[in-house]
């Protein structure tokens, strides 16, 4: 199971060199920056407009849309204008359906994207038993309607990326593969057996998903197929219709930095429900953790064992951790807020998820109330809600009268050792890299009231943290794993002064990026049974829900998955998007998928529970996971329709403001 060279080192996989536009990806070039246009590729002034916005912003390609032949044919006309202005931005042709407009596209463009799931292949959504012959047949099928492409692309010098989509695998491939990581890399890999049959290796490679964890496992299984095939391809990497503001963030974070950390990735897209010129700012963010100035392997690491991978790379299984309290493999992941350096207030709880009304003198819990406050020193001059758990340091703890109540936190390994006094129910136990080798460590976790804090700090925390989950593994732990990092203030690594000021980063953008990309190889193979961020505030506390959230591992709100517009989209998605949120949001664990178009409706929704598509001028399709059960809506009726939908599941229930 190797799809990377190394998993605690960040060793880059070295794929083909393709050439685009005269700016060339993979090889021992630059990870490349890149968005996709949202403007009608027919309205050639805004696109034009649009694209320049998204050069300034960091986008090395721009993809624009050519869902039929007449938007191929307008590609020439925006990129003479682009020319005109002295801007030579390598275009990118993005096809779904339509294998004609690819060939016009493909005599214009610097590349053309096409989807394997529905270019040339069927896709309706049925059940289909296909024999060895049959499938043959469709293959034959393929190739027939794909290699005049092919063809016209290595005539052009073109390249092409094989763009999978999780939603969209084609009848064919979901038979005999099911909706799998698998399936998406077959489909790939189809169509890329077709273009070496014609000695083109011109290619880009992308396994997109909404949900991180399929869209890691697909990239993995890619890279070891490739791996075994002697020929890597560039990788475009990116998690499709992340969605908008923090939660797209998060969850872009998650999926992209889990790849890259690992040395996979030539080129990275984010999508979000936003205009593109603030995608590629998050895209640099990214990239510059684990391939900007800087960056080292963990120091660590000369003297270390290097341990196998705990986890399975290519499918999903939690941590076989023991369950101590609620702490553990039968429970869901904990949040841990720090308040151990605040005075103690009122308003502190308030950001951990417990509202206090004086009027009742009773507290509120909201979805992402933290269940356990770290107190260090000091007790609260108040009273605490009745289901909230706390810390409080050890030598602390050793002092207070009602030891039960309190649960105590042990500095080191050491510190727990040599500890008269402990918890009969649950310790924690602060651990660092360095910690987990030194004698006597099994003493620790074989106690069955230990939970393990692993703390790491730097641009090595992913790696640090994959180590030492590992390693203890390794060496027999089974007690829960909390994982601990300090919030950064200050990220020498990047830089975006030359930015104009609306696309810059804020500070708490960056903060949400850096941990969630630090967590990102954890909580998509489930090691993790917490998060510990330090310091507490309400940001950092959604920031520890979101990103187990989006890794579903603990599903606390309601999840969009929108797609981030395009020139096919037939609505604004972006007030669509608020419009659906306004009335939904507190329907916690319900997945909504908002899709601007057919093309990115039912296929691209993938795991939704619901969906809202737009399928013409002022219509919109309502869907049941994949299932249509409405059609011609009318958008000023749409969203009322949806919740009606909803109620009509027996999903629905009124907004806390209505109880």
């Amino acid at each position: 199971m190797k799809y990377c060279h190394d998993l605690y080192q960040r060793k880059r996989l070295p794929t083909v060199e393709v050439d685009i536009g005269g700016i060339p990806v993979g090889g021992n070039n630059p990870i490349r920056i890149q968005s996709m246009t949202t403007t009608d590729t027919m309205d050639t002034e805004a696109t034009v407009a649009q694209t320049l916005r998204m050069v300034e912003s960091g986008a090395v390609y721009v993809r624009i849309t050519a869902p039929s032949i007449k938007e191929a044919h307008n590609l020439a006309e925006i990129k003479k204008q682009l020319r005109a202005q002295g801007c030579d931005v390598p275009l990118v042709a993005d096809i779904h359906f339509t294998p004609n407009a690819a060939e016009v596209a493909a005599r214009i463009v610097s590349k053309v994207r096409v989807n394997p799931g529905n270019y040339a292949d069927k896709k309706k959504f049925k059940v289909i038993e296909y024999t060895d012959q049959s499938y043959q047949d469709e293959l034959d099928r393929i190739h027939d309607r794909f290699a005049p492409l092919v063809k016209i692309c290595k005539e052009e010098g073109t390249a092409m990326r094989i763009g999978t989509n999780h939603g969209s695998l084609s009848d064919r491939i979901m038979s005999r593969y099911g909706d799998t990581p698998l399936g998406m890399v077959e489909s790939a890999l189809e169509f890329i057996r077709i273009c070496e049959m014609y000695n083109y290796h011109q290619l880009v490679v992308s396994m997109k998903a909404s949900n991180p964890q399929v869209m890691v496992q697909a990239y993995r299984l890619l890279c070891e197929k490739m791996l075994e095939n002697g020929r890597c391809y560039p990788l475009h990497l990116g998690v499709t219709e992340a969605g908008e503001g923090e939660d797209g963030r998060i969850k872009s974070a998650q999926g992209i930095a889990a790849l890259l950390m690992d040395g996979l990735g030539d080129t990275v897209r984010v999508s979000l429900t936003e205009e593109p010129e603030y995608e590629s700012p998050v895209a640099k963010f990214l990239v510059d953790i684990f391939d900007g100035a800087g960056y080292a392997a963990p120091d660590w690491l000369g003297g270390a064992t290097v341990p196998e991978h705990a986890a399975t790379p290519f499918e999903f299984n939690r941590m076989d951790s023991r369950e101590t309290v609620n702490l553990g493999k039968g429970q869901v992941p904990r949040v841990v807020a720090d308040y151990h350096n605040a005075p103690l207030e009122r308003d502190h709880l308030t950001e951990a998820g417990y509202l206090y009304s004086a009027t009742l003198d009773k507290y509120n819990f909201s979805d992402m109330a933290a269940d356990y406050i770290y107190f260090g020193q000091q007790l609260p001059p108040f009273e605490l809600p009745g289901g909230l758990k706390r810390i409080v340091d050890a030598s602390f703890w050793n002092d207070l009268r009602d030891q039960q109540t309190y649960f105590p936190l042990f500095d080191s390994p050491t510190a727990f050792l040599g500890s008269s006094s402990q918890h009969s129910g649950l310790n924690f136990v602060r651990m660092k890299a360095d910690d987990v080798e030194k004698a006597g460590m099994e003493a620790v976790w074989s106690r069955e009231n230990v939970a393990l804090v692993l703390h790491a700090e730097g641009r090595s925390t992913a790696h640090i943290w994959r180590w030492m989950v590992n390693r203890l593994r390794d060496l027999g732990n089974r007690a829960p794993v909390i994982l601990s990092t300090v919030v950064p203030e200050t990220f020498d690594f990047y830089n975006d002064d030359h930015l104009p000021e609306h696309l810059r980063l804020t500070l708490e953008a960056r903060q949400q990026l850096y941990v969630a990309s630090m967590s990102g190889t954890m909580v998509v193979d489930g090691q993790v049974d917490g998060f510990w961020l330090h310091p507490a505030n309400a940001m950092t506390n959604r920031l520890s829900f979101g990103m187990l959230q989006a890794s579903r591992l603990r599903m606390t709100k309601t999840e969009y998955i929108s797609c981030p517009s395009c020139g096919r989209t037939l609505f604004d998605l972006q007030e669509t998007t608020a419009k659906i949120r306004k009335r939904t949001e507190h329907l916690k664990g319900v997945k909504i998928g908002i899709m601007g178009c057919i093309v990115n409706g039912p296929g691209e929704m993938a795991d939704a529970d619901y969906g809202y598509v737009g399928v013409g001028p002022d219509k919109i399709a309502l869907y049941r996971g994949k299932e249509v059960v409405e059609r011609g809506v009318k958008t000023a009726e749409a969203v009322d329709k949806l919740v009606e939908l909803i109620a009509g599941d027996g999903n629905w229930i009124d907004p806390p403001s209505q109880n």
